[in-house]
């Protein structure tokens, strides 16, 4: 049985899992846990709210949504507990397993450790310079879901995970001008979807929930005109009160105004002019 991931929307429509790295297929390593592991409940029963923000994904996340170590905002995760007979494995390291395979989840898939175990629930953690990036808790025979399988998982923002897992996705992480990396929730971009013909098109989104916008390259007009404010530009000139955000992507610097109508996007070869999209534009 699959489970649903709870995602924000902008950064997430574009993302695909990566595989597994050539003798990876086992999901956990060897490790000494941390001093000072996760000290909160195992479980803790999901709240699910209508909304999309960083508080709504951490209630919806169950137990493992305490044990992340963010930098930023929680951005997925999921509570419940339910898997199906032929689904559940004999070990926790068998329902860490599970996980992957039924939810598909967009995480790396190894360098997962034991931070903590009890007698029917183990955390596996997922570290980046030694804080929890991904967690996720197994749980052994949960009503109508025999064996071990995965009851809660979250993750932060892909920004914080590691660019060789990153760098598999179709989304794609700027930096800042300080040569951090960006979090998905303030600006990401990716391409197209191909299964939709829109492979020729870029789409770059800012903000989440009620304050995000989404800009969109599209030179050769595979998206309805009626779905942009504007014609997308290929040779545009900077206006005056446009202003370097100091964020960077390659050869890519973002350039917006104070109505940020328009996404100013310089690279080597000039000025390109992203129309802002009316409502956010998704591949079905």
């Amino acid at each position: 049985m699959r489970r649903g991931l709870v995602a924000a929307a902008a950064a997430m429509t574009a993302m695909t899992a990566a595989g597994c790295a050539a003798g990876e297929s086992d999901p956990v390593v060897e490790g000494t846990p941390p001093a000072t592991p996760y000290s909160g409940p195992l479980y803790v029963a999901a709240r699910n709210l209508d909304e999309d923000s960083a508080r709504a994904v951490r209630l919806s996340a169950g137990a493992a949504g305490r044990a992340l170590e963010c930098d930023g905002e929680i951005t997925s995760g999921e509570a419940g507990g339910e898997w199906g007979s032929g689904d559940g494995g004999a070990t926790p390291e068998e329902g860490l397993t599970a996980y992957f395979d039924m939810d598909g989840p967009n995480v790396p898939r190894h360098g997962y450790r034991v931070e903590r175990r009890e007698a029917e629930r183990v955390l596996f953690s997922y570290d980046v310079d030694g804080s929890t990036k991904v967690a996720v808790v197994v749980a052994k025979d949960r009503k109508n879901a025999p064996g071990w399988g995965p009851e809660s998982s979250a993750s932060c923002d892909p920004a914080e995970l590691p660019a060789r897992f990153t760098d598999g996705l179709d989304l794609e992480i700027w930096t800042d001008a300080d040569g951090h990396r960006v979090a998905s929730t303030t600006l990401s971009s990716y391409a197209g979807a191909e299964h939709c013909g829109w492979r020729s098109a870029h789409f770059l989104g800012t903000g989440r929930g009620k304050d995000v916008r989404q800009y969109v390259r599209d030179p050769e007009g595979v998206l309805e005109s009626d779905s942009l404010t504007a014609a997308y530009d290929g040779k545009a000139q900077l206006p005056d009160d446009a202003r370097d955000t100091g964020y960077r992507l390659g050869d890519r610097e973002l350039w917006l105004t104070d109505d940020r109508s328009t996404a100013y996007v310089r690279t080597s070869d000039g000025v390109e002019a992203w129309p802002r999209a009316r409502q956010f534009i998704a591949c079905r």
